[in-house]
C-alpha cells in the first residue's frame, strides 16, 4: 500500500460520512422536476413506445456502464435480450452472448424490482448476472476471499500508481453488512431518510470503497444509483448515468479517487449530484427523441419504399448521436444491397419529401434525418 496515504476505511469513526444535509438541496427540486416531465412524456406514449423507450435507455446504460470499464458489447444482442426479458417482440438475432445476456438481465432487474429492500442476496445476484460466461473469477455471486490486497492501479508494473486500496476481504462482509444497513434505514420509507441524491451519491461512493467483489463493482454501483434514485422517486425510472460518466470518465475516477481520501464528502456530493442530475436529463432527450421517431415514421410512412424504411430503422437505431461521420451513399448501399445507381434515387426522394436533409458534395455527401 502507498504509505503516503491514509484511505477513508483506515480512519476514525468510518463509515460515518460527515456531511452538510443542506448540500444539493438546489438540485432535489430540478430532480422531482424532470421526474414530472419525464411521468408526463411517458404517459403520452403509447405501449409499443413505451417498450421502445424502455429497450433503448436500458440498453444505452447497459453499454455505457460496460464502455467505462473497457467492455465493449453488441447494441443489437443486448436490446434482443431485453426486448425478450420484457415480454416485448424481438427482432429476429443469432444467439446472444452471455456478456450481453448478463448485463440485460441486470437492468431488467434494477428497473422491475427497485423497490426491494437491498440485501447480500440481491447484490450476489446482481454479481451472478454480471459475470454470465465469466470463466476468469473465483468469486461469482459472493465477495472477494483473496489474501492479496484489492488495488486499484496504473502505470509501470514495477512502479505503479496506487489509486486505491481497498478494505481486506477479511474485512468485506461486515463492511458490507453495515453498508446494507445504511442503504435500507437512509430509503424514503425508513426512520432517518436521506433527501433522494445526497443517498445516491454517499451510497455509489460508500460501495465503491469497500469493492466488496472480485471485478464488476463500478457496474454494481451505478446499478446502486438507479436503484437508489428509484426508490427515493418511488416509482421505476430510467437514468442515464453512464452515458454522461463516459464522457468525462477521466475526471469520474478522480473524483472517486480524492473522495475515498477522507469522510469528508460535500465536494463528492457536489460533483455526483450533477452527474445524476445530467444523467436524467439525457433520459428525457431519449424519450424525446422516441416521440420524434414515432412522428417520423407515422408522417412518411406512405412516402417509404422498403429499402428506404429499412435504412432509416438503422439511422433511428443508432440513437441521438446517429452514424459515426453520418450517413453516406456507400452505407446505404451496405445497409439496404441497392445499387448505386438506386441508392442515389432513394436517397434523393427521402430529401425530396423532406425526411432527410443533405450536407456536402461529391464522395463528401452526408444525409441527416429531419425529425422536427
Amino acid at each position: 500500500m502507498n504509505g503516503r496515504k491514509q484511505w477513508n476505511w483506515q480512519m476514525k469513526g468510518w463509515p460515518l460520512w460527515r456531511f452538510d444535509a443542506s448540500r444539493a438541496q438546489h438540485l432535489e427540486a430540478r430532480l422531482q422536476q424532470q421526474a414530472g416531465v419525464l411521468l408526463g412524456v411517458w404517459r403520452h406514449l403509447d405501449e409499443g413506445e413505451r417498450g421502445q423507450l424502455t429497450v433503448e435507455a436500458l440498453s444505452t446504460e447497459g453499454m455505457t456502464t460496460s464502455a467505462i470499464e473497457g467492455e465493449h458489447l453488441d447494441l443489437g444482442s443486448m436490446q434482443s435480450s431485453l426486448q425478450r426479458r420484457l415480454g416485448l417482440a424481438t427482432t429476429p438475432r443469432g444467439a446472444p452472448q452471455p456478456a450481453e445476456e448478463g448485463i440485460a438481465e441486470l437492468m431488467v432487474a434494477m428497473y422491475r424490482d427497485h423497490a426491494t429492500p437491498l440485501s447480500k442476496d440481491l447484490l450476489c445476484e446482481w454479481h451472478r448476472m454480471l459475470c454470465n460466461g465469466r470463466r476468469d473469477l473465483q468469486m461469482i455471486g459472493d465477495y472477494r476471499r483473496h489474501q492479496e490486497a484489492m488495488v486499484i492501479i496504473s502505470g509501470n508494473v514495477s512502479e505503479p500508481t496506487v489509486h486505491y486500496e481497498a478494505p481486506p476481504s477479511s474485512r468485506v462482509p461486515q463492511d458490507m453488512a453495515d453498508f446494507i444497513h445504511w442503504f435500507n434505514e437512509s430509503g424514503p420509507s425508513a426512520a432517518a431518510p436521506l433527501p433522494a441524491l445526497l443517498r445516491a451519491a454517499i451510497a455509489h461512493l460508500y460501495f465503491e470503497c469497500i469493492h466488496p467483489f472480485e471485478d464488476g463493482n463500478g457496474r454494481i454501483g451505478r446499478t446502486l444509483v438507479a436503484k437508489s434514485i428509484a426508490q427515493s422517486l418511488g416509482q421505476p425510472t430510467l437514468l442515464l448515468l453512464s452515458e454522461v460518466l463516459l464522457k468525462q470518465k477521466r475526471r469520474y475516477y478522480d473524483e472517486l479517487q480524492t473522495a475515498s481520501l477522507s469522510l469528508e464528502v460535500d465536494a463528492w456530493i457536489d460533483y455526483f449530484a450533477g452527474v445524476i442530475i445530467d444523467g436524467q436529463k439525457a433520459a428525457l432527450s431519449a424519450a424525446d427523441f422516441t416521440i420524434a421517431k414515432a412522428r417520423f415514421f407515422r408522417r412518411h410512412a406512405a412516402d417509404l419504399n422498403e429499402r428506404q424504411t429499412k435504412a432509416l430503422l438503422k439511422v433511428f437505431a443508432a440513437g441521438r448521436g446517429g452514424f459515426s461521420g453520418g450517413l453516406s451513399a456507400e452505407k446505404y448501399i451496405s445497409m439496404t444491397r441497392a445499387s448505386r445507381a438506386t441508392a442515389t434515387r432513394d436517397l434523393a426522394a427521402l430529401v425530396a419529401f423532406g425526411a432527410m436533409s443533405k450536407t456536402g458534395s461529391g464522395k463528401g455527401t452526408r444525409y441527416s434525418l429531419v425529425t422536427e
